[in-house]
């Protein structure tokens, strides 16, 4: 397979990851803990979204090939995941007087309990969004890259969302008190910022964020109760790599381990030919993801962005 088909390919699934590990990234800033059902968080996204596709359909013109339609079952589902992170905050985690090791255990729990109702409603089997597929783009093909149109909206959709938080948090002034609340929490408190609202706000879009990624995982693969399980160790590689609880980490994180992911039958052609190199299938990509964190950490432990966080 040509290596542009690859990193093209690369891109598309990094984009993916990439929604998945700001809202990550975000939530561990502001709420101070490792958020173990953020990957559920996108599963609720995907099924919100195909239940809102479901019954819009094929309503409106179509942009990229996908019906209005379909980014409007999008935004739904990106306000379900974030409704349903917020009450999961107020409700269970806010509560609870532990530290941030027994919100993470309390997370693993939450992510079990999303999945279990996820499946009792749609049952286990894969299921897809109705939408026929694309062939690649006609214009790609003689330079040996394979892409559809549907992964051109991914990466376009994926692209204006980095771009609207990067101005979220840089020119308004919810960003610029997300910022104060990551950097130091009491000292914003007695700045006279409401942390609390800035907490709620900070789960609206890190979850929105993931609803959105949801849903283009099950447009690029196929939706199922255990699909944000599956990623989840990803983009948690995407984080660490990038420095937990930085977002431009995040991004540059997600970039790199998704392009990583995608590049493995490259990788794999070259172990082969390498004398006393095991041969690495694409099958071991998450593996192989890890241990390039794994060696990136141990030479900036602070992973890409250096302890900065937000």
């Amino acid at each position: 397979m040509a290596i542009l088909e690859l990193l093209a390919n690369g891109l598309v699934f990094s984009s993916i990851i990439v929604l998945a590990s700001i809202g990550l990234s975000l939530v561990y800033s502001i709420a101070d803990f490792a958020n173990f059902a953020h990957g559920d968080t996108m599963a609720v996204g995907a099924y919100a979204a195909l239940l809102t596709f479901g019954v819009l359909g094929g309503v409106g013109p179509t942009v990229l090939a996908l019906p209005v339609g379909f980014f409007i079952a999008l935004a739904v589902g990106a306000a379900v995941a974030a409704l349903v992170a917020v009450v999961t905050h107020v409700v269970v985690y806010e509560p609870l007087e532990v530290d941030s090791i027994g919100l993470l255990i309390t997370s693993i729990g939450v992510a079990f309990v999303y999945r279990a109702i996820i499946q009792l409603r749609f049952g286990s089997n894969p299921i897809e969004f109705d939408i026929p597929l694309q062939r690649p783009i006609e214009a790609l093909v003689p330079l040996g890259v394979r892409v559809t149109v549907h992964d051109v909206a991914i990466v376009a959709t994926a692209a204006l969302l980095v771009v609207g938080l990067h101005v979220l948090l840089q020119y308004t002034d919810l960003g610029r008190k997300m910022r104060a609340t990551a950097d130091n929490p009491d000292l914003a408190r007695v700045s006279g910022i409401r942390t609390r609202r800035v907490e709620w706000w900070t789960w609206i879009i890190g979850a929105g964020l993931a609803g959105v990624g949801g849903g283009f995982l099950g447009l690029y693969n196929q939706l199922s109760p255990r699909m944000g399980f599956d990623i989840l160790l990803v983009v948690f590689a995407a984080v660490i790599l990038g420095g937990i609880g930085s977002v431009y980490g995040a991004m540059a994180g997600g970039l790199l381990i998704g392009v990583i992911n995608q590049l493995m039958p490259a990788i794999s052609d070259l172990a082969v030919a390498l004398p006393l190199v095991p041969n690495v299938g694409p099958a071991y990509a998450d593996s192989v993801a890890f241990l390039i964190m794994v060696a990136v950490l141990l030479v900036r432990p602070s992973g890409i962005a250096g302890g900065e966080t937000t």
